[in-house]
């Protein structure tokens, strides 16, 4: 069996400390959350009131809910709508919806070995957040580039999370739907302290945007 040479094992190495150096880099990079709206006569913020309600029942008087309700509160007072605590008083009521999968874990040959030449490139599937029954699903693949510096006979393994957040506006008066807006991502976090926040951020940038327009924003790396 033939071995590498010096200068074989040098560009090896580099290599090796290349695939580090972008693993770090993947695993701080921002992910990109799928932003879909829908809208049919939602009315000027002028003269609209808002309460904030859980679409899932079963969240509704937590205290995790109500944190995640604050920062839709501030994000519709500052497009123009003025919040109150009272549904019955209200003349818009906002439904509100959050959640992460359990994740999934992703195995991948990357053709890597030793003395073999390496690359990388994107893994596909269609993840299904824990609640598209509630929330639907625009389909197609995800496509993610991921870097990963060891070399374990060309596999690699590792976990991703499918995460989303949901908003309906209808009118008080009537019931009728005026808004329906969703955010999604795929990210290798699944903490919700940061991924709700930054997902209805990308919801409500330009707010109500086009309806029927499905658009891509880049949310913030979390902190480790």
């Amino acid at each position: 069996m033939k071995h590498p040479s010096g200068s074989q094992l040098g560009r090896m190495r580099l290599a090796a400390a290349a695939l580090l150096l972008m693993a770090l880099a993947a695993c701080a990079a921002p992910f990109k959350a799928d932003v879909s709206r829908f809208q049919s006569q939602l009315p000027a913020p002028s003269g609209q009131s808002f309460a904030i309600v859980a679409d899932d029942p079963k969240l509704s008087g937590g205290l995790e809910f109500a944190q995640y309700a604050t920062i839709v509160r501030d994000r519709m007072a500052r497009v123009g709508y003025a919040p109150v605590e009272d549904p019955a008083r209200a003349t818009l009521i906002v439904r509100f919806d959050y959640g992460v999968d359990g994740g999934r874990e992703r195995v991948r040959s990357t053709g890597v070995g030793v003395g073999g030449a390496g690359y990388w490139g994107p893994w596909y599937g269609p993840y299904g957040f824990y609640g598209r029954s509630r929330f639907g699903g625009w389909g197609g693949p995800w496509r993610y580039g991921w870097y990963d510096p060891f070399f374990d006979n060309g596999v690699q393994s590792y976990t991703v999370y499918t995460s989303g957040v949901s908003l309906k506006i209808d009118r008080a008066a009537d019931g009728q739907r005026l808004f329906e807006g969703k955010a999604e991502a795929v990210s290798s976090s699944n903490r919700l302290q940061y991924l709700v926040p930054n997902l209805v951020e990308a919801l409500f940038t330009d707010f109500p945007g086009n309806s029927g327009e499905t658009v891509r924003i880049t949310v913030a790396p979390e902190k480790k």
